[in-house]
């Protein structure tokens, strides 16, 4: 049995956008496929190019699409306790860049796709991140590090749009 201990770096902003606005500004970003549909045909594909030009049409500008969304308030809304406030939790990624990763580090598949946390409070809407390079950098990969670099400068970018 082996445990490894390594930092991983948050990516944070605080955004007075209104809630509704930060995630249409993610989502102008993030492509939003028809899963099952997807999932059918890249399971379908007979051909690397082939798959490539599913994952391609299916990615929004920053070059994501959205796997799952979990609506993470919900629990808290129906709670008279708790303070109802809303909370989301994207899972995003691109299958040719999560590839490229597992490639040069199999352990990147239990980092990919990404997480991007939105949620509301009282001082703003916060959206975080946790950065794949630092998830990747105990690895000592370059090659799968400079993947990771380029993601995250694509989520940042994306978060950074979103949050205005």
């Amino acid at each position: 049995m082996t445990i490894t201990n390594f930092t991983v770096e948050k990516f944070s902003l605080v955004s007075s956008k209104s809630f509704e606005d930060v995630l249409a500004g993610l989502y102008n970003g993030i492509g939003r496929p028809n899963m099952a549909a997807f999932s059918r045909e890249l399971a379908a594909a007979t051909s690397f190019s082939e798959l490539q030009e599913l994952v391609r049409s299916a990615v929004g500008s920053a070059d994501l699409m959205e796997f799952m969304r979990l609506d993470l308030g919900g629990p808290l809304r129906l709670d008279p306790a708790a303070k109802a406030y809303r909370i989301v939790r994207i899972v995003a990624g691109n299958p040719l860049i999560m590839k490229q990763m597992v490639e040069h580090v199999p352990h990147a598949g239990s980092y990919a796709p990404v997480t991007i946390l939105v949620y509301e409070s009282d001082d703003g809407v916060h959206i975080t991140y946790d950065k794949m390079a630092s998830f990747l950098a105990p690895y000592e990969s370059p090659a799968a590090l400079a993947v990771a670099q380029d993601l995250d400068a694509k989520v940042t970018k994306l978060i950074v749009e979103a949050a205005g």
